[in-house]
């Protein structure tokens, strides 16, 4: 037993002899894997201690100048509050005027929209889809009705063509104000920044140029697209380019002045050196660019979707034959019938809730087609990055909350220009009256719009705007929460577009049956809806 044991433990180790054999022989090349991979890792370390370095370095760099600005202010306010104030109302405002002036101004960031990001979601996009069926809906019910009266198809668009009417005159008018507001400014800014320093009467050299520019601006931007829009009666829809674009290029210029007088003013040069002066191609770009505060350089983008531009502007005409068919279907027909119907309160109160949907779509398809489908069309062909143009208006709680997210382009330009200018001026007190002056500004502005692209002068959006508006501002604002302030938001908002689209389109057929019978001042103020009403009640 004991030798086969002996024998039987031989065997296995001669068995395992060439597995260890062929083990030593692999050992050399594992080796050298282990030694490459090591050699790796010292390496991958060195690198990573080598970005840590340079990061450490430059927040070093960075929290030393930030503690360097932190002393310098301190020291500053300590000589401030160490010297005995003449005169401690002065000594408030003085202090008010330097938070606002160094307060940050509006910050780009590489963005979304808003909707984009929530069209990703199936249950959102859903309801992008039910507008689409009620859109499928509207054509159906008009192919049937056409059907009906006529036996055949009609597909005449009457309205639309009417509405864009003298298109080549209102692209003409844009063309000069674009060609005026491309090359004016931008030269009067140079021609004064590149001469401040060195002549001898800084104060009286700006008022001469200064007065200059005003005058051309209110020339070229301000009496030419009125006297285009009145002289050859446009349609509404060729007015509201022309006007629209008249305000744009006039906010443009105005920030791209602002925002670059303070700095060339403010700039401290040697003997002999030049001041820095915007380069011309940072100008063009913003004067396309959807943003109304003027930079030297915007967030862009790596490249330019096509398709989403195209889908943009698809969307844009789908909105355009949306808004047609409300109008034809919902509004002409009402508002037709009724201006030849005597005036009696019952009717006037159920017509008014009856534009409220019509006005509800309005107000959304003006909303999706500019502040979403335009501005983003143009901003994916400049690659413009920022695509915050406007928030979640439709979650507010307060009309203070949605004034500032309904349309955020417009609201930093307010903000920074009128609001916070004022309050500049007048030392950092009267928050109150800044604000109210922004929305009387905001509600004549609007007033102006619809008062020469729809051809009368009728006050319904000045009223809504700056009275009703104002007030719900002020009452209604940033500390109501919950569900039913968005409610209550919505069915005022209901209510006010029903209001308009209501008085609007009945002072438009009024104009047609009771013309003016000569052009007076009085004739051209008082609505032609209180005489029609005058001349129809009964006796």
């Amino acid at each position: 037993m004991a030798a086969e044991e002996t024998s039987s433990t031989l065997r296995q180790r001669n068995a395992k002899a060439p597995m260890s054999q062929a083990e030593e022989d692999a050992s050399p090349a594992s080796n050298e894997e282990h030694i490459d991979s090591a050699g790796g890792l010292i390496q991958w370390r060195r690198h990573m201690e080598n970005v840590k370095a340079e990061l450490l370095e430059q927040i070093q760099g960075q929290l030393s100048d930030l503690l360097e600005k932190v002393i310098s202010e301190s020291v500053q306010s300590y000589s401030q509050h160490s010297k005995p104030p003449a005169n401690s109302n002065e000594t408030e405002a003085t202090s008010r005027k330097q938070r606002l002036s160094s307060e940050q101004g509006k910050v780009f960031l590489e963005r979304r929209s808003l909707l984009d990001e929530l069209f990703e979601i199936d249950h959102i996009r859903t309801i992008y889809h039910i507008f689409i069926a009620m859109l499928c809906v509207f054509i159906i019910s008009t192919v049937a009705v056409d059907f009906i009266d006529q036996g055949r198809l009609v597909l005449e668009f009457d309205l639309l063509f009417y509405a864009f009417g003298r298109f080549s005159t209102a692209v003409f008018a844009w063309l000069c104000m674009c060609s005026y507001t491309l090359v004016v400014p931008y030269k009067a800014l140079c021609l004064w920044g590149g001469h401040y320093h060195s002549v001898r009467f800084q104060g009286g050299f700006t008022f001469v140029v200064g007065s200059l520019v005003l005058a051309c601006q209110a020339c070229v931007l301000g009496v030419y697209p009125i006297y285009v829009v009145v002289h050859y009666k446009l349609p509404p829809a060729s007015s509201f380019i022309v006007i629209l674009e008249q305000i744009r290029f006039m906010m443009k210029s105005y920030s791209f002045i602002r925002e670059n007088v303070p700095k060339i003013m403010k700039a401290k040069l040697n003997q002999g050196e030049a001041a820095k002066l915007p380069e011309f191609s940072s100008y063009l770009y913003f004067l396309f660019c959807p943003t109304l505060i003027y930079r030297d350089a915007y967030p862009r983008n790596p490249c330019i979707r096509w398709k989403y531009v195209a889908l943009n502007f698809a969307q844009i005409l789908g909105c355009l034959f949306y808004g047609y068919f409300i109008l034809v279907r919902l509004c002409i027909p009402v508002f037709t019938n009724m201006s030849k119907e005597p005036f009696s309160t019952k009717t006037m109160v159920l017509t008014l809730f009856h534009a409220t949907l019509p006005g509800t779509f309005v107000l959304l398809l003006c909303f999706f087609a500019f502040l979403h489908c335009w501005l983003n069309a143009f901003a994916e062909m400049l690659r413009f990055a920022d695509r915050m143009f406007y928030k979640d208006w439709w979650n507010s709680t307060s009309f203070a909350n949605y004034y500032r997210t309904w349309n955020v382009v417009v609201h930093d330009w307010l903000y920074s220009y009128a609001y916070k200018d004022f309050l500049w001026l007048c030392g950092g007190r009267f928050r109150g009256a800044a604000m109210l002056l922004v929305f009387i500004t905001s509600a004549v502005v609007h007033e102006y719009v619809l008062t020469l692209c729809l051809g009368y002068f009728y006050p319904v959006m000045f009223c809504l705007f700056a009275i009703c508006g104002g007030v719900f501002n002020f009452t209604l604002n940033d500390k109501r929460k919950g569900a039913v302030w968005n409610v209550l938001m919505w069915t005022c908002l209901f209510i006010g577009q029903g209001i308009q689209m209501c008085l609007y389109c009945q002072e438009w057929y009024a104009q047609i049956h009771c013309p003016a019978k000569e052009v007076t001042l009085w004739e051209l103020v008082i609505p032609r809806l209180l005489l029609q009403r005058g001349l129809s009640r009964p006796r």
